[in-house]
C-alpha cells in the first residue's frame, strides 16, 4: 500500500495542488486512493473529493485522541491501495502555534507515515537545504523521506536537485513547474470552496498529467509503497432509524464526513436538504443539523426562501432537537449582513443579528465548558472544538464557556437547552461519539412525542 503525507515548511507551498494531482495520478495507476486532511479544515477535503470523487476524511489530534485517529485512519483505508494525507500549515505547527500537538508531524508520528516535503524555491537555493536540515533535525524521527519542488522551472529543478540531495541526504522526487491551472483562488485564510472554482477537475487533471512526467515514480513507490494494507475490525453501529434533517448545499457545506459517520453509528438516518432551494424540511425529520459554511455569500437567496425560514423557525420552536454551528448559527439569527453591507432577514429563532467584521473574530482550537446539562453536554464536561469566522453576531449567547487550552483565555458563548446547541464553535462528533448519541436519542424521543400527538 502507498502511504504518503504531503507536508511543507509553511502554508502557500503548494500542498493542496500536489496532493490533488497525486490523487489523480494514483487513481490513473489503479491504486483507488483515499485522502485525508490533517487538522480541522473543511475545504481541502472538498478538493480531494472533487478530483475524482475520492473518499476524504479529517484527522485531528486535538479534536480526538491518538487511538481514535489510528482507528479512523485504518477504517477509512479499507478497500484502498493508496492513502494521501495533506498536512496543514507548517509541518510542526500545532496547538497554539507554539507546540507540536495536533501538528502534521504529530499525525505522521502517530500513524508512522512517511512524509514528502513540498518546497517552493521562490528566490532561495542553498538556503533551502538549511531549512530542510532544520526540519529533519527538529524532531526525531522527522518522518521526512523525500523532497518535491513546487512552482519550480525545469531548469531550476535540474540545478537544485543534486545540491539538495547532496546537502540533505534526501531524494528529490520531482517538480511541478509554474502552471496557471495550479493557481487556486483564496478567501480569508484558505482556498475558495471546490464548487466555486470553474473547471477544477480538468485543471487538476492537467496538473496530474504534468506530474506523471516529472515525478520519479520508481523512487516514489520504493519510499512510500510496499507497506501492508491497513485493516481494522468493523465497529458495530446502531440501526439507522432516527431521521435527522441535515442541511447540505453550497451554503452549508462545512460538514465533517466523520461527524455524519458518528451520527449514523448512533442510529441517525441523515435526510439531506437545501435551505437555499427546498421549501420545507424533509418529511418525518426528528432532528435538525445546520453545519457551517458561507451563508453571508447567499444571504439574499436565503432570505427569499421564506417558506424554509418559516419551517426552520417552527421546528425549533416546537422543540425539534437542533444543532447549529457557525454558519448554521448565523442562519438561526434575526438577520444577516452580506459582504456588501446589506442586511437580510434569517430564520429568527435566535435574537442576534449577523454582522461582518473587518478582522478574524475567532480562530483556532478551544474547549467548551458546560455549566449545566443540555442537548449535547453534561454539567462539568469540557469538549474540544474549533472556531474560524469573520462574521460575528450581536448576541452570541452565554450558555457555555469557551476557553483557550494554552492561555486559559475564556469567553461566554452559545445558546443551549435540552433541545438546542447553537454557537459559532464547530464540534467534531467522531472525537466525542457520546455527543452524537445524545443528539440522536433526543431526536428519537422527539419523534415518539410527535407520534403520540398525532395519534
Amino acid at each position: 500500500m502507498v502511504e504518503v503525507m504531503i507536508a511543507a515548511p509553511a502554508s502557500g507551498s503548494g500542498k493542496t495542488v500536489l496532493a490533488c494531482a497525486l490523487l489523480a495520478a494514483l487513481e490513473k495507476r489503479g491504486y483507488a486512493p483515499c485522502a485525508f486532511k490533517c487538522g480541522p479544515d473543511y475545504i481541502d477535503p472538498m478538493f480531494h473529493r472533487s478530483v475524482l470523487g475520492v473518499e476524504s476524511h479529517n484527522l485531528d489530534l486535538f479534536l480526538s485522541d491518538e487511538a481514535v485517529v489510528r482507528r479512523l485512519y485504518a477504517r477509512c483505508c479499507g478497500g484502498h491501495h493508496a492513502a494521501v494525507l495533506e498536512a496543514a500549515m507548517g509541518f510542526y505547527d500545532g496547538l497554539g502555534g507554539s507546540t507540536d500537538r495536533a501538528s502534521a508531524w504529530h499525525v505522521a508520528e502517530t500513524l508512522e507515515i512517511p512524509v514528502l516535503l513540498a518546497l517552493r524555491p521562490k528566490g532561495a537555493s542553498l538556503t533551502l537545504a538549511s531549512q530542510v536540515n532544520g526540519l529533519t533535525a527538529f524532531r526525531r524521527p522527522s518522518r521526512i523521506a523525500g523532497l518535491f519542488l513546487c512552482d519550480c522551472s525545469p531548469m531550476l529543478a535540474k540545478s537544485l536537485t543534486p545540491m539538495l540531495e547532496r546537502e540533505t541526504g534526501l531524494p528529490v522526487l520531482g517538480y511541478l513547474p509554474h502552471m496557471e491551472e495550479a493557481a487556486l483562488e483564496s478567501r480569508h485564510l484558505g482556498l475558495c470552496t471546490a464548487g466555486e472554482i470553474a473547471g477544477l477537475t480538468e485543471r487538476i487533471r492537467t496538473v496530474a498529467r504534468t506530474l506523471e512526467q516529472t515525478m520519479d515514480w520508481e523512487r516514489f513507490c520504493s519510499l512510500y509503497g510496499g507497506r501492508p494494507l491497513r485493516r481494522s475490525a468493523a465497529t458495530p453501529s446502531a440501526a439507522p432509524s432516527v431521521p435527522i434533517a441535515v442541511a447540505r448545499d453550497e451554503v452549508f457545506s462545512f460538514t465533517y464526513a466523520e461527524t455524519l459517520d458518528a451520527l449514523e453509528s448512533a442510529g441517525a438516518r441523515p435526510l439531506f436538504f437545501s435551505p437555499l432551494r427546498d421549501s420545507e424540511l424533509p418529511e418525518g425529520a426528528c432532528g435538525l443539523y445546520l453545519p457551517g459554511g458561507y451563508p453571508e455569500l447567499y444571504a439574499a437567496q436565503l432570505a427569499e426562501n421564506v417558506e424554509m425560514r418559516s419551517a426552520v423557525r417552527h421546528a425549533v420552536a416546537c422543540g425539534m432537537p437542533t444543532v447549529a454551528e457557525c454558519g448554521g448559527f448565523l442562519y438561526l439569527g434575526r438577520s444577516l449582513q452580506d459582504g456588501d453591507g446589506r442586511t437580510y432577514p434569517m430564520a429568527g429563532v435566535l435574537p442576534g443579528n449577523g454582522v461582518r467584521r473587518d478582522r478574524l473574530v475567532r480562530f483556532g482550537y478551544a474547549e467548551l465548558l458546560a455549566g449545566d446539562d443540555s442537548l449535547l453536554f453534561r454539567k462539568g464536561e469540557a469538549v474540544p472544538v474549533h472556531e474560524f469566522h469573520y462574521w460575528d453576531s450581536s448576541e452570541n449567547g452565554g450558555g457555555l464557556t469557551a476557553r483557550k487550552p494554552l492561555t486559559g483565555r475564556s469567553w461566554r458563548c452559545g445558546f443551549v437547552s435540552g433541545r438546542l446547541y447553537a454557537a459559532f464553535p464547530h464540534i467534531y462528533f467522531a472525537g466525542r461519539p457520546e455527543l452524537a448519541e445524545r443528539f440522536v436519542q433526543a431526536a428519537k424521543l422527539y419523534g415518539e412525542e410527535q407520534r403520540h400527538v398525532t395519534v
